[in-house]
């Protein structure tokens, strides 16, 4: 299993559209970035993603599951872009704000300290456990 983080802002309220199809899961859009879209495609269904409010929260809030595997984004009219469909899994009861993570030497080196842009990136396992932890995630 892969672990992974991948970012919205909150006023564009997917976790609330995600969450809203229950088991079903929904298209996770719009990414435009090479790098992010080549992560997209090395994600396997039953993946874990932290998801992560950008902007003015920057904070993971809840988890995502990967229902869906890579398949062209039909409003990308280039053919270059993906989409994968994820479900929700359960909000954490405590956010991980990004002041957190980047107090944390443990995870200096996740690409979110480095990259804060980037919309998706792979977490490794044993960040995935200190950030749950964190997040009092179970």
């Amino acid at each position: 299993m892969g672990y992974w983080l991948i970012k919205s802002e909150p006023y564009k309220k997917m976790w609330n559209a995600i969450e809203k199809k229950g088991s079903k899961g929904c298209f996770w859009k719009r990414v435009r970035n090479y790098q992010a879209r080549n992560y997209m495609k090395q994600m396997k269904k039953g993946d874990k993603c932290f998801f992560y409010h950008s902007v003015e929260e920057r904070q993971i809030i809840g988890v995502v599951e990967v229902t869906k595997e890579y398949y062209p984004d039909n409003t990308d009219n280039t053919g270059r872009f993906v989409l994968v469909d994820v479900k929700t899994k359960k909000k954490l009861k405590k956010p991980v704000t990004l002041k957190e993570i980047k107090s944390n030497p443990d995870l200096s080196h996740l690409a979110i300290v480095k990259q804060s842009r980037l919309s998706v990136m792979p977490i490794d396992s044993k960040s995935w456990s200190i950030i749950c932890k964190s997040g009092k995630y179970n």
